[in-house]
């Protein structure tokens, strides 16, 4: 395979910017809440929105983890489920994935 240090650095680029966000989406879910009554039903349906964002960026940086983790042990690139190779237009697509077209279906 090519060089990947331009794909490591693009993940953990992405990752400290999941961070950051993941970051301030909980410290906006530890901030008081209003005291009038109808202010709290809103807060707690942004509350909602943000624990999925979160969840979903917790998600994603996990996904990122194991990319680098194969990166490094020499092993990004090769199918997970059948050990070809994948597609390096998946990667460019999809730079997080450890399957092939194949076996993702």
């Amino acid at each position: 395979m090519t060089d990947l240090a331009p794909i490591k650095q693009r993940l953990e680029e992405r990752l400290a910017l999941l961070r950051r966000r993941t970051s301030k989406i909980e410290a906006d879910l530890r901030k008081p809440g209003d005291a009038d009554w109808q202010e709290q039903a809103t807060q707690r349906e942004n509350d909602e929105v943000l624990e999925q964002l979160g969840e979903t960026e917790i998600a994603e940086m996990e996904q990122i983890r194991r990319a680098v983790e194969r990166i490094e042990a020499g092993t990004y690139g090769q199918c997970e489920g059948c050990g070809e190779p994948i597609d390096p237009k998946r990667l460019e697509a999809v730079p997080v994935t450890g399957v092939c077209i194949a076996c993702a279906d």
